[in-house]
């Protein structure tokens, strides 16, 4: 049902600003711990704009460390990551703010605030940008149309469901219109059928333009929707 009113909507919705100049591109990338030693070793690959991919391989083949050092929450340790013509393994502290706007985050557990209204959890992303209220309240009432929750906006994670969590999440990530997305495992706490509507959902992003890179074990949920599969094994990329 989400999918089919997302896919209603999208005809009339504006393009996701810079989409048309944005990649993803791992160059030789490789990731060494000194407790664990080497977790990544000689990552290649590239998303296009608008491309959809997921990331699987077993449990420790590096598939967290990869979306950490997207998220510029690691540093690799040799090679280059560059997100929109930015090398992510050389910008400066001070950078990383204004390049993750550029991503949307999307998690297993949520991670919302349960003391906080859903519209206040969509909204905090823009909170933090220093948008004025007028536009914040228009970006979160759109961000929450498009994932069906219009009406949701006053009640609390708490008292929603499983799936209905998972696209207040969803919505906190495309609020502020990122190039790309990145969900890590966002349909682990699902059952097979709302797992499946999100992921149509996330079809629907990519098709108006949004790259997306999903990382997932569910190797019947990837077989079902006819996408690239990035697969990592002992912390080489094996396919993709």
């Amino acid at each position: 049902m989400i999918c089919k009113i997302f896919m209603l909507k999208r005809l009339s919705m504006p393009c996701w600003p810079g989409i048309r100049q944005q990649m993803l591109k791992f160059e030789k990338v490789s990731k060494r711990y000194d407790e664990t030693g080497e977790v990544l070793t000689d990552i290649n690959f590239q998303l296009k704009p608008g491309e959809i991919a997921f990331l699987t391989g077993h449990s420790g083949a590096g598939k967290s460390t990869l979306l950490k050092l997207i998220g510029v929450m690691e540093r690799c340790s040799h090679g280059n990551i560059w997100l929109d013509g930015e090398n992510l393994c050389t910008a400066k502290h001070r950078q990383l703010p204004f390049i993750r706007r550029k991503m949307g985050f999307i998690y297993q557990d949520y991670k919302l605030l349960q003391d906080r209204t859903v519209f206040d959890n969509v909204a905090l992303p823009l909170v933090i940008a220093g948008f004025p209220h007028y536009e914040i309240v228009r970006k979160v009432r759109a961000a929450l149309d498009k994932v069906s929750l219009t009406g949701k906006e006053r009640k609390y994670p708490f008292a929603l469901s499983g799936g209905e969590q998972q696209r207040v999440g969803i919505a906190r990530a495309i609020v502020n219109r990122p190039p790309i997305i990145i969900a890590d495992e966002p349909t682990g706490n699902l059952d097979p059928e709302l797992a499946l509507e999100i992921m149509k959902l996330f079809v629907s992003f990519q098709q108006v333009g949004v790259t997306v890179l999903i990382a997932t074990h569910d190797i019947s949920l990837i077989g079902k929707m006819n996408h690239r599969v990035l697969k990592l094994s002992c912390g080489k990329l094996v396919s993709g």
